[in-house]
Formats: structure tokens, sequence, C-alpha cells
């Protein structure tokens, strides 16, 4: 498996995050993880993100 483990805390990370509202963007950057790992979690564990909006 490349990259780094996954732990308890990190599930819990994810969750507070996606609790206070923030996106799957910021998620990531405060995690320092992609975004795509941060949905799968995200998706394993119930919660969602909102998605930013594409700057166009």
């Amino acid at each position: 498996m490349a990259g780094k483990s996954w732990s308890f805390a990190d599930d819990r990370r994810v969750i507070e995050l996606a609790k206070a509202s923030k996106s799957l963007e910021e998620a990531a950057r405060t995690m320092k993880r992609k975004p795509e790992r941060i949905r799968k979690v995200a998706m394993r564990l119930g919660v969602s993100f909102k998605t930013e909006a594409k700057k166009t």
C-alpha cells in the first residue's frame, strides 16, 4: 500500500472536518492527503463533504 497508513485518529479527524462543514479540498489540505482518499474514507464512515465550487 502506497502512502501513509490510516489510523483511527485519522477517521475521527475526517468526521470532525465534515461536521465543521469543511470542503473535501480543505480537509485534504488539512490532513495532507489526496482528496480522493478523504472521499473514500468519508463514504466508509458515512459522512460527506461539500465540494468547492470550480473557479471559472
